[in-house]
């Protein structure tokens, strides 16, 4: 067989974007969460309350949420490789200066953690706009939960990583080590990507073919904004990617901090406890992408997968987020939180790759609408959690809350949710 003829089984040049797309989003949640856990030496070092805590973590999602949209707009207009080049430079940039803004003042973070909001905040749009110039219908789910599943894998990472030097180096030296990683992984993005398999140069003649027409290369790139806000699955989508955010972002930022003062764990036992949760969703994110997709191919209705999907991962995750309220060791929290977050991974190959059933040649703004609402937890939830740590001494509330949210999205996306293409 020649070497351009296409081999179902071969690695692809799209495979490579997929992969190329996880390390950025690896390395894009190193910069993110390194502060779940060196927060804590910063908050004993700088003096902060919980709540001045809750307002550290949340901070990010301030910017985060503010650029969603914009960065969606650019990537499906301007091109997604230019986009999520500019986004890795930008929050290395603001990685950096942390340490230095953390030392300066808590107005002078506060900001900092806003820009670092903004840079990563177009990251997500920019691949989804390559994916979906990049990626057949029939590969979709996996695509989206490899990639997705890179922010398990980045947690996991920080945990361990910012724990171990904390110990032994002082908090700052994380922020200096993830930045420049950062920096010189944008310049291996630059000369790797290409926007479209058209112009990719070591793509073959088979794989151009089969993804020939794919996206927005060459079309009207005008947004469809009323059509966009006028769909009922749309809102579904927002609403449950909101309840689906909820709980991560408040694990995200508060799971170190629940096992050091719940079970009273020192800094270091925090990373390796908090890392299997995170493991458990990183193997189930990607085992649910393979049976939506496996699903799709032998013939399931797409609307109804997704609905599947949605149903195990929120519903599910709400029932051992209840059971976590009356655990009382670390090793049955850290058993019922595997649960949690394993089958919560599923929710996220109901959503995610929905974006592109619906409105594939602009999956990069309809992402960067939906994760604009789906940011508000991390701003809402992350500095409700703190509150009401202070407040109730007890976590039992952050739990409850998290899991009702957890139904709720579950209940709309039944209700409204569809795996129909919407908007051509």
């Amino acid at each position: 067989m020649a070497s351009n003829e296409f081999q179902p089984n071969s690695w692809q040049q799209r495979h490579s974007l997929v992969l190329i797309s996880f390390l950025a989003l690896f390395i894009a949640y190193l910069d993110r969460v390194n502060i779940a856990v060196a927060g804590i030496a910063m908050q004993e070092a700088l003096g902060w309350s919980e709540t001045e805590k809750g307002f550290v973590l949340s901070s990010f999602f301030i910017g985060y949420m503010a650029a969603q949209i914009i960065g969606g707009v650019l990537a499906d207009k301007y091109g997604g490789k230019k986009v999520l080049v500019a986004s890795l430079v930008a929050w290395s940039v603001f990685t950096i200066l942390t340490p230095l803004a953390g030392s300066a003042s808590f107005a002078a973070l506060i900001l900092v953690r806003i820009g670092l909001g903004l840079g990563e905040a177009p990251l997500s749009p920019a691949v989804l706009s390559l994916f979906g110039k990049w990626i057949p219908e029939t590969e979709r789910s996996r695509a989206v939960a490899v990639y997705s599943s890179a922010a398990i894998a980045g947690t996991l990472a920080a945990l361990v990583i910012t724990g171990f030097l904390v110990a032994r180096y002082g908090w700052e030296i994380v922020f200096y080590i993830f930045g420049f990683a950062g920096l010189l992984y944008a310049i291996y993005v630059q000369r790797s990507v290409y926007e479209t398999p058209a112009a990719h140069p070591r793509a073959s003649h088979a794989e151009k073919a089969l993804l020939a027409g794919q996206g927005n290369s060459g079309k009207d790139t005008t947004i469809p904004w009323r059509r966009i806000w006028s769909l009922p699955p749309i809102w579904a989508l927002l609403v449950t990617f909101f309840c689906t955010s909820w709980s991560l972002y408040v694990f995200l930022s508060w799971m170190p901090s629940y096992f050091s003062s719940v079970h009273g764990l020192d800094i270091s036992s925090v990373g390796i406890y908090t890392m299997a949760p995170w493991a458990a969703m990183f193997v189930m994110m990607n085992v649910a992408g393979w049976i939506a997709d496996k699903l799709i191919q032998s013939g399931w209705n797409i609307t109804l997968v997704r609905k599947l999907m949605q149903s195990i991962g929120l519903l599910g995750s709400a029932f051992f987020l209840l059971v976590t309220r009356s655990v009382s060791t670390p090793e049955s929290a850290v058993l019922s939180l595997c649960g949690a977050l394993g089958l919560l991974a599923f929710a996220y190959s109901g959503s995610a790759p929905n974006v592109l059933d619906i409105a594939p040649r602009f999956g990069g703004v309809v992402f960067g609408v939906m994760n604009t609402l789906g940011t508000l937890p991390g701003i809402v939830g992350v500095a409700l959690a703190g509150w009401l740590v202070d407040t109730t001494q007890s976590y039992d509330s952050v739990l409850l809350l998290a899991a009702v949210v957890s139904i709720v999205g579950a209940l709309v996306y039944i209700a409204m949710g569809s795996g129909e293409q919407l908007i051509e």
